[in-house]
């Protein structure tokens, strides 16, 4: 008898990617709580490492060194990750809300969302400075800054050892390139408090030598697009000014209705805030019972204690408390390759000790982007014939197109099946939709479904929806009308709500926009999370299908290739999470502005599941005519090229490939292996008249659509020419 799957009962919450969340995901994924969801919350797809932040700014590492991968780490740990700011929890109703996204519910939560260096009571500091935390938008500036040539000219605000580690690696990165610089560390008080006189000593020394001009007792009045006017009148030239002046919690903490103290959420020995469903770590945490400074070490040790923690109150078993050390090993970066060390008040120096950092820093990031290979499945005892090799000879299937019966496969099973006819209704040979008579009204109707591509409901449900919504923009009809299909994983019945909700909500959203209405649908329990639609468009005129192309017609395409490229590598974890993160947003994006603008093609389809190269092919079959295409105008995911060169393809491509091969000329170019490449919520490809291809591809680009002119079709058999 087969074993049922585990329902899913409970939503665990991580709200940001620190360092304590980052390896609790890890851990997770070495070991995850049956029927648990997990969930995390975090602006961007990666999130900085502050320890090599210092390494970073002097030139030592590449931004990529130190971010880390949390879309790799959610999908190792089996975890859906929302790209978005958290800016409020509601305890009582036990929902937090996420900027641009709405509610998202949980039965447990964990906060590790860090500080902020801003200055937002500071006059002009919001318009004209950087806060050096968070870490990424202060790179992003850093790197811009530097790119410059000329003087440099920088304001560092507060003294502290973050500070002046920042004013070391500034200055020494701008003397590596050769360029004149003045930096000024701005301290309204005592610098470099909470070190030993003789650290203070020695970073005082390597300030000097590296040009950086400390001034103490300098209260900041206001920022101004020139620089930093200080208490009593005095102005310093700046046209970077960087804010460090000590750690700052998260407005819309202390709105939460949580204990805090000065706005840091206050937690007990289990790392509990006052409400007991809601856990917090890392710098937004207030250690109640033993009061710690900011520093990354505490989140990292208290990760284990952490997830822990998590497990047990998601079970109902004991949980442990959190014992901080007394003291830590401090390592202050110096600028070029060298350090100061202290620990227990011993204070020691040289560049031995910053190769100690780097080892460190270095061995914790590896510990992040390190996952074990998983085992092959074990045939069952007794299986049929044929198992065994099927389990070997193949990757796991991948989702999305990517997911489709092969071309031949289905042709086979068309050819062979007796389908019933009507005089109301046309099949379109070669279109994915049928055509519907009512008299002197015509409608078109199509349909689609997806095995989920990423574990966040709400952005399958976008992608799935502009999936479905191809044919009808690619036959010219307006959409109208859409039902829902939907199966769930097994859950409970409160987290079938919860799936539904986000689900419905992101469907209204695209089909509102698209002018169709969503009017019911079906839902059911399965072993695999799918989501598809049925949708119907109307016609003002007759539909534009893939069968009236016209020699010498321009070839448009809407949308890069490249997408069951990155889905393969990313269900393998070897896809860079940013790449990911920003192929999702474009699979999301609906294509309506594009299809308008595309109104008078001759012939349209959208490039989905059997590649640009068969989904060509097949216009190319249905008009008679064949095609040539040029390869490098043909647009392509950032990444893509980068993970098919590593052997990485969907597991439809080589079916694709096959189909297609007889009929298309290839460069010498392993590269062109992504014309068979399965897209999801691909672009459309049109054929227009050589006159009219330039105006639409300008409204095209007006309109933010990343559409290119890839070739052109032509009198003759239907065979594509590619040439590179």
């Amino acid at each position: 008898m087969t074993a049922r799957p585990i329902p899913l009962t409970r939503d665990l919450v991580l709200i940001g990617g620190g360092h304590a969340h980052a390896l609790v995901l890890k851990r997770w994924g070495m070991n995850p709580v049956p029927g648990a969801r997990l969930t995390l919350i975090n602006p961007a797809p990666t999130a900085p490492y502050t320890g090599m932040l210092p390494g970073f700014v002097a030139g030592h590492y590449t931004r990529a060194s130190l971010e880390i991968d949390l879309v790799r780490l959610a999908r190792f740990a089996g975890a859906r990750l929302i790209l978005g700011a958290a800016d409020a929890i509601d305890p009582k109703r036990g929902r937090i809300h996420v900027v641009g996204r709405g509610e998202i519910a949980y039965d447990l939560a964990s906060v590790d969302v860090g500080i902020t260096s801003a200055m937002p009571d500071l006059p002009g500091f919001t318009a004209h400075g950087v806060p050096a935390k968070p870490l990424g938008a202060f790179a992003d500036s850093w790197s811009a800054y530097l790119a410059e040539d000329g003087p440099a000219d920088i304001a560092v605000i507060g003294g502290g050892v973050g500070g002046a580690e920042l004013a070391m690696a500034m200055a020494h990165a701008l003397k590596e390139r050769a360029r004149t610089a003045v930096i000024n560390l701005i301290e309204a008080g005592t610098p470099l408090p909470g070190v030993t006189s003789t650290s203070r000593a020695i970073i005082l020394g390597k300030l000097g030598d590296l040009g950086v001009t400390l001034r103490t007792g300098a209260q900041v009045t206001a920022l101004t697009a020139q620089g930093v006017t200080l208490e009593g009148g005095e102005h310093i030239a700046a046209r970077l000014v960087v804010g460090a002046a000590g750690a700052r919690p998260w407005s819309w903490l202390a709105e939460t209705g949580l204990a805090h103290s000065n706005g840091f959420l206050d937690v007990d020995k289990r790392l509990r805030t006052s409400d007991p469903n809601i856990f917090a770590a890392g710098d937004c945490a207030n250690l109640t019972f033993a009061p710690r400074p900011k520093a990354g070490v505490y989140a990292v040790r208290a990760a284990p204690i952490l997830e822990h923690n998590l497990r047990a109150t998601l079970a109902g078993s004991a949980l442990r408390e959190f014992r901080p050390q007394g003291d830590f090993l401090k390592l202050i970066s110096l600028g070029g390759q060298q350090a100061v060390g202290e620990k227990w008040g011993v204070t020691l120096e040289g560049d031995w000790l910053w190769r100690q950092k780097d080892r460190i820093d270095r061995r914790f990031m590896d510990r992040l982007a390190a996952f074990p290979k998983m085992p092959l499945p074990h045939p069952p005892k007794g299986a049929a014939k044929g198992v065994v090799a099927e389990l070997r000879a193949k990757s796991p299937p991948c989702a999305g197109c990517g997911a489709k019966v092969g071309p031949e496969t289905l042709q086979a099973a068309l050819n062979n099946t007796r389908l019933p006819t009507r005089t109301d209704v046309d099949r379109l040979p070669g279109d994915d939709g049928a055509l519907i008579s009512m008299g002197e009204q015509s409608q078109v109707i199509s349909t689609d479904h997806l095995r989920a591509i990423t574990d966040d409901p709400h952005l399958f449900a976008r992608i799935a929806a502009v999936n479905a919504l191809g044919d009808i923009w690619a036959m010219g009809a307006m959409p109208q009308a859409a039902l829902a299909s939907v199966i769930l994983p097994p859950m409970s019945a409160e987290l079938q709500g919860r799936w539904l909700e986000e689900i419905m909500s992101a469907a209204a959203e695209v089909f509102e926009l698209a002018g169709a209405a969503v009017a019911g649908g079906h839902t059911s329990l399965g072993t695999e999370f799918t989501i598809g639609y049925t949708v119907t468009g109307t016609l003002d005129r007759g539909p534009i299908t893939r069968s009236r192309a016209k020699p010498g017609d321009a070839l448009i395409l809407t949308r890069p290739l490249g997408s069951g490229v990155i889905l393969a590598a990313d269900m393998a974890l070897k896809a860079p999470g940013q790449i990911v993160a920003e192929m999702l947003a474009t699979m999301a994006t609906p294509q309506d502005l594009a299809a308008k603008a595309l109104k008078r093609a001759h012939a349209m389809t959208d490039v989905t599941g059997f590649g640009l190269a068969g989904h060509l092919l097949g216009l190319c079959q249905a008009s008679k005519l064949g095609a040539e295409i040029s390869f490098p105008d043909v647009p392509v995911y950032e990444g893509a090229f980068a993970l098919a060169a590593k052997g990485i393809q969907s597991t439809l491509a080589p079916e694709n490939e096959a189909a297609v091969r007889p009929h298309i000329s290839l460069p010498d170019d392993p590269s062109v292996a992504l014309l068979f490449d399965p897209q999801t919520a691909g672009g459309l490809l049109a054929a227009l008249p050589e006159a009219e291809a330039e105006a639409a591809l300008a409204v095209l680009r007006e309109r933010g659509v990343p559409a290119a002119r890839i070739g052109t079709l032509h009198e003759g058999p239907s065979v594509i020419k590619v040439r590179s």
